[in-house]
């Protein structure tokens, strides 16, 4: 399997984990110029972007330590062009947060990972 096969299965798992959360998925693999967003949802009028990180063990660090300031500013700039390209007010309630996968099976999400910068 090579690296994009894997990243759409972990992909997809972060999805379905989201789903038993309640969200509603609006998105997924959202490109533009300024970057990409693994994952766009939705739940309790709070729209949320997701992005997805994967480490097979210990040895490879933590999935969310993977998402330093310049990833954050790559996911910002394309969330504020994603909400200006789907009509969303400017006041709209959104959030980032980071779904860490491990390689044991474990599923952490991480509400408001960071803010917008």
């Amino acid at each position: 399997m090579n690296k994009r096969q894997l990243g759409n299965r972990r992909e997809e798992q972060a999805v379905s984990f989201l789903r038993s959360k309640g969200y509603r998925i609006l998105a997924q693999n959202f490109r533009c110029r300024q970057g990409e967003i693994d994952i766009i949802g939705e739940r309790g009028g709070c729209l949320v972007f997701f992005e997805v990180k994967y480490r097979s063990g210990a040895g490879c660090g933590d999935p969310a330590e993977a998402v330093d300031q310049r990833k954050q500013q790559r996911i910002y700039h394309t969330a504020r062009y994603y909400l200006y390209k789907n009509g969303y007010d400017q006041d709209r309630a959104c959030r980032f947060d980071v779904i860490a996968l491990y390689g044991d099976g474990r599923i952490i999400q991480i509400e408001n990972a960071f803010d917008a910068v």
